[in-house]
């Protein structure tokens, strides 16, 4: 262990990189710890990917909605002690499938097919765990997918409707499902437990975080970091010199880069000396998604029907490589909404929720690029491209003004410079010609590792423990990790407030496995 002593008693001055989930948390456990700490943030707010937007009188979240799993979730327990509202689907809910031709499939068909789908993914987890090494690095979840519906004995039909629902896992992952690595889907599991929407969005989890954070440190917005030039000298501690877009210039003696993944990709020449060739590999070899969202609001939720037992509630839909949006959607994309009219109590309203990935969500993005939200062609264009969807719900009727959206707002996470032009990590299949031989987790224990000899230290989803990749768990996991590790290098163990976080309980260890 690295230990670095000051003379004086000088208070050591960490600079954490970005004002995200990561770095609120990292801030807040280093100033717990009596370290003196400044928050260099490139926006004109704080949260990064973690964002919420008025839409009409109701908020929404622009970057997660999810909490991935239940079991020892530090996000859960935020969310309990904020009194957010979460929601679960109930377990016998039917999902609402459209076939390619825009019918929709009867409910126990697709009930039956969306559990073989879930159970081909689970399949692939083990699978994935068990013989990772062995699998070729080419390999994909798709491949994986065809070989068992060939297993399985199933009619064409029903093999060709597995295949096409399967492509519903871009929407978890941000690119398509041929793209996903199959020798390292394992990294792609989550905490053990439910998957809840936080039907209250992140916004009250998000203030406390950073209340626990600001209250003790030093933030800066709009300071957007340009270069970081480590010092070191032989039988000293290392410094580090920060450079931002102004050209001012800041020192200090550890800096803490939570900026996301695909951040580090283009600007990874900003480091002076040089990274190591293992961390520059890895942020070479990690890939970044590209998950997009648009929120359609209308009048009413028309899509709600009734019948002699009560109100209808689907919450998920799916719709399946389309032939009938061929203008619109030639490339046939698949995507998938989530009705926010059946969320619980006041958390519902009138809004679909639709989700689209990787060549999809660039085709969507290109189309309102530059324009202003407020703006009639915005509006237009974003309705024309999902029209063809949201009109097969129940009830749709083109003369009906409640059918007719009243507010459209769309998210455009990969034309942003601060958001890595993209969503988060994820793991796709490799090429042994072209990469050579790829190790990811190794990669990712390389960035979580960084390089502490030289006062830089990564935190972000990408350097979170395996079981909380790519996620707001697994971001406020790293930040804590991160902060505890600096504060060892200078002999600080932390008294009783030190272990404690903003869920009011001991910090966990950082965990290094599945």
């Amino acid at each position: 262990m690295i230990r670095r002593v000051f003379p004086n008693g000088r208070i050591p001055h960490v600079c954490v990189v970005g004002a995200g989930i990561s770095g609120l948390r990292c801030a807040e456990v280093l100033a717990q710890q009596g370290l003196k700490v400044t928050i260099l943030e490139g926006r004109d707010r704080i949260g990064g990917r973690v964002h919420q937007f008025s839409q009409q009188g109701h908020l929404i979240d622009l970057g997660p909605n999810w909490i991935h799993g239940t079991d020892h979730n530090p996000i859960l327990d935020l969310a309990e002690r904020t009194h957010d509202t979460t929601f679960s689907p109930p377990e016998d809910a039917k999902p609402s499938l459209y076939d390619e031709l825009g019918h929709l499939v009867e409910g126990q068909t697709a009930k039956k097919h969306s559990e073989l789908v879930w159970e081909i993914i689970s399949n692939a987890f083990r699978y994935s765990r068990e013989n990772g090494p062995s699998i070729p690095p080419q390999s994909s979840l798709m491949d994986f997918f065809r070989s068992e519906v060939k297993g399985k004995g199933l009619n064409d039909v029903s093999s060709k409707l597995i295949l096409q629902m399967a492509r519903m896992w871009g929407d978890f992952v941000g690119e398509p499902i041929e793209k996903q690595s199959l020798r390292f889907f394992w990294l792609e599991e989550c905490i053990e437990g439910e998957n809840l929407f936080l039907a209250s969005t992140y916004k009250s989890i998000l203030d406390l975080i950073a209340k626990g954070a600001l209250a003790r440190a030093d933030l800066q917005i709009s300071t957007k970091v340009t270069s970081f030039k480590s010092n070191i000298q032989s039988g000293q501690p290392p410094s580090v010199t920060i450079t931002t877009a102004s050209n001012d210039t800041m020192n200090f003696d550890e800096v803490i880069v939570t900026c996301p993944l695909g951040w580090l990709k283009r600007n990874v020449t900003s480091f002076s000396p040089t990274l190591p060739s293992r961390i520059t590999t890895a942020i070479e070899h990690i890939s970044y998604g590209r998950l997009e969202k648009v929120y359609f609001t209308f009048p009413t939720a028309f899509w709600l029907s009734s019948n002699s037992t009560g109100t209808v509630t689907t919450f998920f839909s799916q719709f399946l490589p389309p032939t009938y949006a061929s203008d619109q959607n030639p490339e046939r994309w698949t995507t998938e909404c989530v009705s926010l009219a059946s969320l619980p109590g006041s958390c519902a309203h009138p809004t679909l929720l639709f989700y689209f990935h990787g060549p999809c969500a660039q085709h969507v993005t290109s189309l309102i690029q530059g324009l202003d939200p407020a703006s009639k062609e915005y509006f237009s264009r974003l309705d024309a491209f999902f029209h063809p969807y949201y009109s097969l719900l129940p009830d749709y009727s083109s003369s009906s003004p409640d059918c007719k959206p009243s507010g459209i707002f769309v998210t455009n996470w990969q034309n942003d410079e601060f958001a890595g032009f993209g969503s988060y990590t994820t793991f796709q299949a490799s090429d042994p010609a072209k990469d050579g031989e790829v190790q990811l987790d190794k990669d990712i224990e390389a960035l979580r590792e960084g390089c502490p000899e030289r006062g830089i230290w990564f935190a972000g989803e990408h350097t979170a423990p395996f079981v909380a990749l790519g996620t707001v768990t697994g971001a406020y996991w790293s930040g804590e990790g991160v902060a505890k590790r600096v504060a060892e290098v200078y002999g600080l163990s932390g008294g009783d407030e030190s272990k404690q976080g903003s869920t009011g309980q001991p910090m966990r260890d950082e965990l290094n496995e599945a």
